[in-house]
């Protein structure tokens, strides 16, 4: 039989007149130890950020990676890898997008305001909301340099949020520039109220 963690740096056998099935024990428990991995969840990305307009594409996308690690289960050295499967983003205004294979990605800042994407979200309403994606990541694992298995199960990460502020435009034809008439409409420190 195996024991469950070895201190002399590798497996260690162990005599038993029933020896223990050992790939299948990590079998049954590798869905728990992989859900204990510090996996990074990643980071949600917004374009853009702080601050965007209504009506007009937000751009969303997670910075996920697929992520490897080594550990000891039941004195076997296992390889661990857990790749970003799927995508859920939830935009704070009550509408979500996912589970989808799209990350999404970033686009030229010269973009932001007139290139939708596929995780691109309009705002129809001012005000701030909370957004967060929850990534969904599929596994492998492999038994002392054996072939890769699939884990039967996902680890789900959720972002913490971030809080994207939702302004409204305004404009107005004017005859003057603000160095001509600094009260005039738009420029700073001018009455706008009319």
């Amino acid at each position: 039989m195996w024991t469950e963690y070895s201190a002399i740096g590798g497996p260690t056998c162990l005599y038993d007149p029933e020896p223990e099935n050992v790939l299948a024990d990590i079998a049954a428990r590798i869905l728990t130890d992989f859900r204990q991995l510090p996996v990074n969840p990643g980071t949600l990305e917004i374009q853009p950020f702080p601050h965007t307009l209504k009506g007009g594409p937000t751009n969303f996308y997670t910075t996920a990676t697929e992520q490897a690690f080594d550990v000891t289960v039941l004195g076997q050295n296992i390889h661990l890898a857990a790749t970003p499967s799927s995508h859920s983003y939830a935009f704070g205004d009550g509408t979500t997008l996912g589970p989808t294979p799209v990350a999404g990605y970033p686009i030229p800042e010269t973009q932001w305001l007139i290139n939708h994407t596929r995780t691109s979200h309009t705002y129809t309403s001012t005000g701030n909301y909370p957004t967060t994606v929850t990534t969904s990541f599929t596994g492998t694992y492999s038994v002392n340099n054996g072939p890769p298995l699939p884990i039967n199960g996902t680890l789900d990460l959720t972002t913490e949020p971030k809080t994207i502020q939702v302004w409204k435009t305004e404009t107005a034809l004017v005859a003057d520039t603000c160095q001509e008439n600094p009260q005039s409409w738009g420029c700073p420190g001018a009455d706008t109220e009319r």
